[in-house]
């Protein structure tokens, strides 16, 4: 396992993390580490612009259509 030490925390989040890690029951250590692991686990702006690029979309509606529609919902 890593050990990451964090500089230049402005006290409001040490003290935001710390009350938040309280209420989870959890030390501030292991709450900021499963906050880091759900950051982790989430794509990139990237990764994601690249799946979406990636993806079939042949079978989609058309601009034509997504416009009628969305006129359509503000008459």
């Amino acid at each position: 396992m890593t050990t990451l030490y964090i500089r230049d925390v402005s006290p409001e989040v040490a003290e935001t993390l710390k009350s938040r890690a309280a209420a989870e029951g959890q030390s501030l250590s292991a709450y900021v580490a499963a906050q880091l692991e759900k950051v982790a686990a989430r794509p990139s702006n990237a990764q994601v612009v690249e799946r979406l690029r990636a993806r079939d979309r042949s079978n989609g509606p058309t601009t034509d259509e997504i416009l009628d529609a969305v006129q359509a919902e503000r008459r």
